[in-house]
């Protein structure tokens, strides 16, 4: 079979554009803004089929001069979004609802990460896969119901696809994980 010289040319320019696009960095997740609060890298992992509670991860930076307070969240995923801390004391890993929520205070950043504090996604009603956008809302005392989407990552990402030392994949270093367990 032969092809003619511009059919030839654009499947040379596809295959080109194709190989490339392999090769460009991740798209960095989303900027929401709501009030005086900027929110991004908001991620999750994946989780394994069967599991019944997921973790979700963000930056809050409060560019206001008045605190605000992460109150808890909703997503049609799950039953229930809590606020979380999870903490090694006495080297005993412990992890617990924020009752009263996580205070931002004015000019800070609150980073809600693997191995700290994080959103609690409880009684889900399938699992998180890699790839997929999770809309969630979150609820603020002051900044109100804000919606964004939490991009899902590898079930062993330690960080959003695209930030500095993440990829969205597994690492060799493991930290604490509680992606499976049942609540």
């Amino acid at each position: 079979m032969q092809i003619n010289q511009p059919a030839s040319k654009l499947i040379r320019a596809i295959l080109c554009v194709s190989v490339l696009s392999c090769f460009a960095a991740p798209v960095r997740a989303e900027e929401v803004r709501a009030g005086d609060l900027v929110i991004t890298q908001a991620w999750s992992r994946a989780t394994p089929g069967g599991a019944k509670v997921g973790g979700g991860y963000l930056t809050i930076e409060n560019k206001g001069s008045a605190p605000d307070r992460l109150i808890g969240g909703s997503a049609d995923i799950a039953d229930r979004v809590q606020v979380h801390e999870m903490a090694v004391n006495n080297g005993v890993m412990t992890m617990r609802p924020l009752d009263k929520g996580l205070v931002i205070e004015p000019g800070k950043t609150v980073k809600l990460a693997p191995g700290g504090y994080h959103l609690m996604l409880l009684d889900l009603k399938s699992p998180l896969k890699q790839g997929d956008k999770l809309p969630v809302t979150l609820e603020f005392e002051k900044a109100g119901k804000v919606s964004l989407s939490l991009d899902v990552q590898g079930i062993g990402a330690q960080g959003p696809a695209g930030a500095a030392g993440s990829g969205g994949h597994m690492e060799m270093k493991k930290m604490p994980d509680h992606s499976g367990m049942k609540m």
